[in-house]
């Protein structure tokens, strides 16, 4: 994973697991993020990252894996919803950059870009 300490920032990573369960899976993939537990799904429903998924033709609720970078003031400038894993840290990586450049994206759609 790309290095965000060198560029200030703080990656969370929340789901509705326990902290158990958060502390295990951080153990076995050596991750140096902190991992929230949200088990009531307050945090993840409010930032659309719950909902409908389909899987070998079955329709269920679940997690939406999402990405959001938020500024200092606390403003969601990036959204990736749906995220695939290659490549992906490296992308939020090169848009926290420009963030920091000073460049703002417009709302776009699919959800990239939100301010």
């Amino acid at each position: 994973m790309p290095d965000f300490e060198s560029e200030d920032a703080v990656v969370l990573g929340v789901s509705a697991d326990s902290v158990e369960s958060h502390e295990r899976f951080a153990r076995k993939n050596n991750l140096r993020i902190l991992l929230l537990s949200d088990p009531e799904r307050s945090l993840i429903r409010t930032y659309g990252a719950w909902g409908k998924k389909k899987m070998a033709g079955k329709e269920y609720e679940g997690i939406i894996r999402s990405t959001f970078l938020i500024d200092t003031e606390g403003v969601v400038r990036w959204i990736w919803p749906k995220v695939k894993i290659p490549g992906h840290a490296e992308e939020v990586l090169e848009a926290l950059q420009k963030l920091k450049r000073g460049f703002v994206p417009e709302p776009e759609a699919g959800g990239r870009g939100s301010n």
